[in-house]
């Protein structure tokens, strides 16, 4: 069966910044929307404060002054490159299917480029075949599934993309970022 794809709208006024830790209670905020153990404030703190020195990387995403969406990646030196690890996407229920997650992916892909990253992990929910089609336009596929690693026992299916160190990656992501898919 075929899924139906909805066109994206994207407002033009939505940014993507780095974060900081003045986002985080609304990001805790719709954290507790989309999970139900959602990461706390410390959490947060804590991985902000791993910018920059410790492989991590935050982005939000903004309108107007509003927090709409965040994403965040983890980089691992690994002995053939760098590896990444996506650590969360989020996007206020109001506003998904905009386009926002995409943005947020490309330009933590572009991040992960310059990082000199090759592979790039990731954990979703076996439920969420809506995030699974996403993850599957930037070049992820299912590699495994961790049983019952998320809370009321479900399944986490592990996806890789191996590709985003290749020369034509770019390609694919101004093509996403150009919202054609």
């Amino acid at each position: 069966m075929n899924a139906v794809r909805l066109p994206v709208t994207r407002p033009p006024s939505t940014r993507i910044i780095p974060m900081t830790r003045r986002h985080i209670p609304r990001a805790v905020e719709l954290e507790a929307q989309a999970y139900p153990r959602g990461w706390s404030r410390s959490v947060f703190r804590s991985e902000l404060d791993q910018v920059g020195r410790g492989g991590r990387r935050y982005l939000a995403a903004l309108e107007g002054r509003r927090l709409v969406g965040y994403a965040g990646l983890w980089v691992v030196a690994g002995t053939n490159g760098s590896e990444a690890h996506i650590t969360n996407v989020v996007v206020d229920p109001e506003r998904r299917r905009c386009g926002i997650a995409t943005r947020l992916l490309v330009m933590l892909a572009r991040e992960a480029r310059e990082s000199g990253v090759t592979g790039w992990t990731l954990e979703v929910r076996a439920s969420a075949t809506g995030a699974q089609e996403l993850y599957r336009g930037f070049g992820f596929a299912p590699a495994g599934v961790r049983k019952a690693y998320y809370e009321h026992g479900e399944d986490a299916v592990v996806m890789w993309c191996h590709s985003i160190g290749d020369d034509g990656y770019d390609d694919l992501l101004d093509h996403l970022d150009q919202g054609d898919r």
